[in-house]
């Protein structure tokens, strides 16, 4: 019998106004999972930047197979009109299964459905492979494999969130709730009068940010 792959999914970016969405997917077998843990993988929101950069050499080198996949925001702002976030979410999974060699037997993915096994269900629409899907909550926090995904996906989105900085200067973390990204946005909105390109149209900060500038442009009249 040959050796069984466990594959994990998590993503990071999710909740952001700038910057891409990024989705990724880690397969490993039973003793690769334990050389993960030895080395110290787990919920990438636990983890310094620096600890972060570290793993995911480490892990890259371990694993059995691994795939990224970054959603730009141009392609979210196409999708998000005809499509939830939950469901491109199940598509972007599907995609990196079917990017991965050697397939995995288990796939285990952190659930955002209220109602974990909807996702298990929406990524199944999407994939023709015949695989065991497992969406829990908090996967990333109690899976070696998804703990290792969560890092891979946060590290590339870091990545892109530093070249947006090389490119605008300094947009914080691409989060509303960061100062710094929220001022940038604001600052742009009033200078250009729409969102800058890295940024998600269809998010409630981004909507009310326009919306506030187009009722004091039309107050100037």
């Amino acid at each position: 019998m040959g050796k069984i792959l466990v594959a994990g999914i998590d993503e990071a970016g999710r909740g952001a106004i700038l910057g891409p969405l990024v989705m990724a997917c880690v397969a490993a077998t039973k003793e690769q999972e334990e050389e993960l843990l030895n080395i110290g993988v787990r919920d990438s929101k636990e983890l310094s930047p620096g600890v972060r950069a570290k793993l995911e050499r480490q892990i890259k080198e371990i694993v059995e197979s691994y795939a990224v996949v970054k959603i730009t925001p141009q392609e979210l702002n196409e999708l998000m009109p005809r499509k939830s976030l939950n469901e491109i979410e199940a598509m972007k999974a599907a995609q990196l299964l079917q990017e991965l060699t050697p397939k995995p037997e288990i796939v285990i993915v952190d659930a955002p459905d209220i109602v974990a096994e909807n996702f298990s269900k929406r990524i199944k629409k999407y994939l023709s492979l015949n695989v065991i899907i497992k969406a829990e909550h908090f996967a990333d926090s109690n899976y070696a494999t998804v703990g290792a995904a969560s890092i891979l996906a946060k590290v590339a989105r870091d990545s892109e969130i530093e070249a947006l900085k090389k490119r605008f200067g300094n947009v914080g973390s691409g989060y509303w709730h960061d100062p710094l990204t929220k001022s940038f946005v604001q600052g742009w909105v009033e200078k250009h009068k729409a969102l800058p390109e890295c940024a998600r149209i269809y998010w409630e900060p981004s909507v009310q940010t326009l919306n506030k500038k187009l009722q004091k442009t039309l107050g100037e009249f």
